[in-house]
């Protein structure tokens, strides 16, 4: 005997949905990453400068993540609140997100505009952590990458002084996500060595690029591979920290 047409329909119709609901994708984590020139996207005519926060995406699941990089150019956390780009960044954010926090090579111009004092630059900190939170979606603070100046005994000179430790501190004082930057790329540039690890920022001869006709030495921005390299220390950080965003990393863009 046949069944009726309705009655097909009314069975099929549910476990079509049960399918549905079992295979539907889960909800894509973003996180959003936001700081200075260090991290941020460059320009076109800028290149071959490249923001670490570049090389970053390549190193997630495409299918889990997605990395979304508001860093700017010349930024402190004074600067990137007061331009509304902080509230921006907190205004998009859903539950389960990330916020990567990496500020201090400006606020460190305590004479600029951009300046902030040690304390005033760990309240900015602070409050970006609180408001993180109460969009339920996670901080992590970074300490600034370093730059690369050797003393004449061979030795990486610490740039950024206090801005370093007031980072560290907060991350223990909220019990903050923390991964130490700073540091773990002064073991990089070790790595390197002192003339070597020019090729991990912008240096280029004269006539090398048309970008820079002139030449450039820049020792705070990175070249495509120094981008590279400092996206692998975050990645690194990441692994040790064990927490979520560790199972949808996969291998970054190839790193010697």
């Amino acid at each position: 005997m046949k069944t009726p047409k309705r009655i097909t329909s009314a069975l099929i119709l549910p476990v079509l949905l049960l399918g549905a609901l079992a295979f539907r994708a889960a909800p894509i984590v973003t996180i959003y990453l936001v700081g200075d020139s260090t991290m941020a996207t460059k320009a076109v005519d800028k290149r071959p400068e490249t923001g670490w926060g570049e090389a970053l995406a390549s190193c997630f699941n495409p299918a889990g993540v997605r990395v979304v990089n508001r860093a700017v150019n010349g930024r402190s956390t004074k600067s990137f609140a007061s331009e509304g780009r902080w509230k921006a960044v907190v205004d998009s954010l859903n539950p389960g997100d990330y916020v990567v926090i990496q500020f201090g090579h400006n606020d460190e111009k305590v004479t600029l505009p951009v300046g902030s004092t040690p304390e005033v630059y760990g309240e900015n900190l602070s409050r970006f952590v609180d408001q993180v939170r109460d969009k339920d979606a996670t901080p992590i603070l970074l300490t600034p990458i370093t730059r690369r100046k050797w003393s004449d005994d061979g030795v990486l000179v610490d740039t950024h002084g206090k801005y370093s430790d007031v980072v560290y501190a907060l991350s223990k004082r909220k019990k903050v996500p923390f991964i130490d930057m700073h540091r773990n790329s002064e073991r990089v540039l070790a790595r390197y060595g002192i003339d070597s690890s020019k090729v991990l920022f912008l240096h280029l001869a004269p006539g090398e690029n048309p970008n820079y006709p002139t030449g450039v030495d820049d020792d705070t921005h990175f070249s495509p591979l120094g981008a590279r390299e400092m996206a692998g220390v975050f990645v690194d950080g990441i692994r040790q920290m064990g927490f979520g965003l560790k199972d949808q990393l996969r291998s970054c863009a190839a790193r010697p």
